[in-house]
This record gives C-alpha cells, structure tokens and sequence, in this order.
C-alpha cells in the first residue's frame, strides 16, 4: 500500500517539490556562508520523493544552533517551500482521491518551515525516538 501511496504522491506533486528543495540545495552551495542549507535541502527533497513508510522525529542532540539554522533556513527558502506545499494541497483538496495528499502537503509545508532539529527515519524505526512528529506516538517496546 506504501508504495501505490508513493507512487500517487509522485503524480500529485511530489516530484516538482522535490526538485523545489533540490533547486534551494544548489542555490544554498553559491554562497559559501549557506553551505549548511545543502543538508536540509537534500534531506527533505528525498522525504518529499518517497514519503509513506517514514516519519519526521524529533533529534535529541538539537540546540540553539538548529534554532538559528530555522531562522536562516525561514527566511532565504523556507517560507518558499512551504507556500509551494500549501499551493499543491490546494490543488489536492479539490477532489476526494488527493485530499489525504493535501494533508500529507500540509504537514511537509510545516516541517519546510523548520527542518533544523528533525530527523527522517523509516516508520519501523520510530519507536526508538522520543518524539515523533505528524504521526501518532508508537507505544514502548512495540518495534512496528
């Protein structure tokens, strides 16, 4: 079912977004002082590729430094890459078959604000996480 999900996400603007965040990676390199956009950029651009099977978490080792990579990320593309996110939810919600899409737009246009401080692991391994975000929370001991 994960990969009939991932290939439909592909159709309904999946692979455009992911070239979005592709595009942001590579602009990131011009400037020497944004380098360390690059790694968010590609991280997140594979996320939006193939997205059903993993989860967004929570990194335990995050700090004020992910806080102002956020506010840097906010202001040069991040607010960009969400405003893309919410243009293809738009264009999911309108029929029945996207509207899980729109959602699944919505919640990636909330992490293109903030990608600093989260990580992506596949949904098997979530449960060695504390935090898992836009999904529900695994319980204690159950590995899947």
């Amino acid at each position: 079912m994960r990969v009939i999900g991932n290939v439909l996400w592909l159709v309904l603007g999946g692979i455009e977004m992911a070239i979005l965040y592709v595009i942001a990676g590579l602009i990131a390199v011009l400037p020497i002082v944004t380098i360390p956009l690059v790694v968010p950029a590609f991280r997140l651009a594979g996320y939006t590729l193939w997205p059903f099977g993993r989860v967004v978490v929570r990194q335990h080792r995050a700090g004020a430094g992910s806080a102002v990579g956020n506010v840097v990320w906010f202001v040069l593309v991040g607010w960009l890459l969400a405003l893309g996110h919410v243009l293809f939810a738009l264009l999911n919600a309108i029929t029945i078959i996207g509207i899980p899409f729109a959602l699944a737009h919505l919640k990636l246009a909330g992490l293109a604000l903030r990608p600093y401080g989260k990580d992506v692991v596949d949904r098997r391994m979530a449960h060695q996480h504390e935090v898992v975000l836009g999904a529900p929370a695994l319980p204690a001991g159950n590995p899947a």
